[in-house]
């Protein structure tokens, strides 16, 4: 293990992070709250701390899939241990493990959060915590590795490790120029959606909080009742596009740029993902008509709003929809599993992974009748690797066993069925909030401290699709190679 190289990028990581961190200390200097303090000594803590890991020097400039882990896992965990630091020195929360989970669930885009009156707080926490979702949506060690191409000796291993997704690639030859090149797609749209919302009727402050948890699919709002608050239809129509957009595979916007606009519907991934939005709001739709009296603009927005919200693991909300009937419930709940498209800043299992399941299902059924048949299962007129398809069935096997595991550790925390099972499904896919004690309308402030905890890691478990921190806990991760 190489690990001068590992301080080395864990320093640059910090150094990013409290640059950051100068944005939400500017606004709170703008409005005059009282978060300065704690902004201007959580950016000296964290700069200190990325001077110490760049005083590290590698051993061979080589990052192996070791190396990649631990930077990725630890990554993550320090992002968000001095991120936490504005919460507590500001009192915004009471603990530290509070801040912790709010920060995690900023940083992985889950939203889920342990603030009870969100309206009260400063406007520089506000602030910070919608931009630590847009940091950590398209993922703050790509970001690193954008502006930093000094990295670029073996950096693929950090990108693979930390890109969402089933299989990340370049789409230019250089790991560091893929990075720019999404990030410059992620801030372009940032910009579009910003201006929209203002043009809506929102003002500056709450269309870029807002612009920030949509790119990022995170969900923080600045608002108790989120969204909703607003009662603006022009509003709800622009944040539903932009998550649409922010759940599709931002590296098919790259061939839309180069005059290729037939790519999208090419593209088996997105053809389902787009199915499975237009089929469930249907669907919802026609289950809540009579609920609604037949509004029928009311209805349509409503429907596809929470939906699109769900799968694409937002977490936005402008309905109680605990109040809608149980079918509708139970679409939304399997929408928390599905999540948006690989290489999208969405959360979950992933639409790819779901429509190879559906395949290779079909493929085992149509082998009962044809046994010695040759049936490769075929994506975008190409046939997909056994192996692939191994993978993609262990991973989402791996991904239920850990929902029932911790769903049932939650139970012994005092928690409902519906309730435990989830807030597991929420934080595991990103998604924020859930049903029962964890609803649209509740949030996660009385949980347990253990429960928080387990939560956090579930969220850090579910953005990083599990094995980069799976890896971390294996005693044969730790042995020489």
């Amino acid at each position: 293990m190489d690990y001068g190289i590992v301080l080395r990028v864990l320093g640059f990581l910090l150094i990013i992070e409290a640059g950051a961190m100068l944005f939400p200390l500017g606004v709170a200097l703008y409005y005059g709250g009282p978060d300065i303090m704690a902004f201007v000594i959580t950016v000296l803590l964290t700069t200190a701390a990325g001077l110490v890991g760049l005083r590290f020097k590698p051993a061979k400039g080589v990052v192996r899939y070791r190396e990649a882990f631990l930077i990725v896992g630890l990554g993550w965990l320090l992002a968000s241990g001095f991120g936490s630091l504005p919460f507590v020195l500001a009192g915004s929360l009471p603990s530290a493990v509070d801040a912790f989970f709010e920060t995690v669930s900023g940083f992985t885009t889950t939203g889920a959060t342990v603030i009870s009156n969100i309206e009260i707080q400063p406007h520089g926490i506000l602030f910070w915590r919608s931009l630590t979702h847009w940091l950590g949506g398209m993922g703050i060690i790509v970001f690193t590795l954008a502006v930093l191409p000094a990295l670029g000796i073996g950096t693929m291993r950090i990108f693979q490790a930390e890109s969402p997704g089933p299989a990340p690639t370049k789409l230019v030859p250089r790991v560091d120029q893929t990075a720019k090149l999404l990030y410059g797609i992620y801030i372009a749209l940032t910009i579009m959606q910003m201006v929209a919302l203002k043009i809506s009727g929102m003002s500056w402050f709450d269309s870029a909080t807002h612009t920030f948890a949509t790119m990022g699919t995170g969900g923080f709002s600045t608002r108790n009742a989120s969204v909703a608050a607003f009662a603006n239809p022009y509003s709800e129509w622009i944040i539903i596009l932009f998550m649409f957009i922010s759940g599709v595979n931002f590296s098919l916007y790259y061939g839309v740029i180069h005059r290729k606009m037939g790519i999208l519907f090419n593209d088996s991934e997105f053809r389902f993902y787009l199915g499975t939005v237009v089929a469930a709001s249907v669907l919802i739709a026609v289950n809540i008509a009579s609920l609604y009296q037949w509004q029928l603009g009311k209805i349509i927005r409503d429907s596809f709003f929470q939906v699109v919200s769900m799968v694409t693991t937002t977490g936005f909300t402008t309905v109680d929809y605990e109040q809608w009937p149980e079918l509708s419930k139970m679409v939304l709940f399997l929408l928390m599993f599905m999540g948006g498209c690989a290489g999208s800043t969405g959360g979950a299992i992933k639409q790819i992974r779901v429509l190879l399941i559906i395949k290779a299902v079909k493929r085992k059924l149509k082998r009962l009748i044809h046994p010695k048949a040759v049936l490769p299962i075929v994506v975008a007129d190409s046939p997909v690797p056994e192996e692939t398809v191994d993978d993609i069935l262990v991973f989402t096997l791996f991904y239920l066993l850990i929902f029932i595991v911790v769903s049932m550790l939650l139970l012994t925390q005092g928690m409902d069925m519906l309730s435990s099972t989830s807030a597991v499904a929420a934080t595991l896919g990103n998604v924020g909030p859930g049903f029962g004690l964890v609803g649209p309308t509740t949030n996660f402030a009385d949980l347990t401290v253990l429960t928080k905890i387990v939560l956090s890691f579930c969220m850090l478990l579910g953005r990083l699709e599990i094995y980069p921190i799976v890896a971390l806990v294996l005693p044969s991760f730790w042995r020489k190679a």
